[in-house]
Parts: C-alpha cells; structure tokens; sequence
C-alpha cells in the first residue's frame, strides 16, 4: 500500500498516511485515461454555433429576373449561396459535441489518475484546512508553504464555499468536493492537494 506523508498548513510534517492499494495503487491504463480526457472535453463543448441555409434565410421568394433574354446569368432565387446575403453552404449547424461512458470506466479511470498522482509524487496531505470567509491569501499561503506552483487542484471532503471563493481567485487554482472529483481535473493540475477528510471520503467512495 502507498504511503505519503501528511502536512499541516505550515508545511511541516506531522505524520504520515497509508493509503488504499485499490484507490491509490491501480495500474495506469494511458488508453482508458485518453478516452476519459477527450470526453470530458468534448462535453465542454456548447455546439451553438449556426449558420442559415438557402431553405432557412429570409426572402428570395421569386426569380429575380427571367430565364433568357437578359444577357445576364439565370438566376432562381436572391438567396442562393452565390449571392450577398444568401444561405451558407455547409456552414457549422448547432450539434451536441458531447457523449457518455460507463459508470465502470469512469471511476476506473479516476482510480488510475489519482495512482498516477501518487507515483508520481504529485500528491500532497494536509491534516485539515478552513476557512471562516474568503480569503485568498491563506490559500496562497497554504500552497507557498507546500511548495506547490503552477496549476494546482484542492479537494475538501465536503463542498466548502470558502476554500473554493478564495482559489478561484488565483490563476490556475482549483477547488472542489471529493464526489466531485474527475479524472480530467485531476490529471490537469501539477500538485493535487487532499484533506485527510478528502482521502477518506475519495476511499469510501472508490474503495
């Protein structure tokens, strides 16, 4: 079974955790995990964009001149895509990017970004973390003293308003719930920073 140690928000060590060999030591499926990846993405996708057809555009009602006899070219409708104004041929049509996969795969896949993580020592414990109101600058703190930069995903073991107010003020700081954890998420951050409430409930849920 894993084993990482546990920090306060000073950054100091204050003991060590073990972990579930079945949540946080699964074999890493690079495939599965792609696949997780491309969907979580693709359903991020709105698809609104739209373009009018010849049949959708408004007017072009009749010909604009006769057939023969003008010298001009013939011409059925004012609205046919070779002219200003008319439909677009082939244009973007509103769609739903986004699909599903099973349930099964999907926390498979979380199991092995969470493993992934602990591998590769990307993974950090605190004791417990707080807030009474929105502050930005103790979460700021929290990751200087765990020596975490860049992007950076923070999961409490309940939705906490404050924690997830304060992060997402700094750029690439995320915060959310232990049930609302996913394996794009998780793979995107640098340092993935848990509660020990969080480990528990991720076990709970996982395990």
């Amino acid at each position: 079974m894993p084993k990482v140690a546990v920090y306060n928000k000073e950054g100091a060590t204050v003991g060590e955790i073990t972990l579930s060999d079945a949540v946080f030591g699964a074999e890493v499926n690079p495939g599965l995990l792609h696949e997780v990846v491309q969907m979580y993405l693709a359903n991020q996708r709105q698809g609104t964009s739209h373009t009018k057809t010849r049949a959708e555009v408004r007017g072009g009602g009749r010909k604009p001149w006769r057939q023969k006899g003008t010298g001009r070219a013939r011409h059925g409708s004012i609205r046919s895509p070779l002219w200003r104004k008319g439909g677009v041929v082939f244009g973007p049509r509103t769609r739903e990017f986004g699909w599903t996969m099973p349930k099964k795969m999907r926390r498979a896949a979380l199991r092995q970004a969470l493993s992934a993580k602990v591998k590769n020592g990307e993974l950090i414990v605190v004791d417990s973390f707080e807030l009474e109101a929105p502050k930005t600058r103790e979460v700021a703190a929290l990751l200087k003293n765990l020596n975490v930069e860049g992007k950076a995903f923070i999961v409490t073991a309940e939705e906490d308003t404050n924690i997830y107010k304060s992060a997402r003020n700094i750029p690439g700081v995320r915060a959310n719930a232990a049930r609302n954890l996913n394996a794009y998420e998780v793979l995107a951050a640098s340092k993935l920073v848990l509660t020990q409430d969080a480990v528990a409930k991720v076990e709970e849920v996982l395990g």
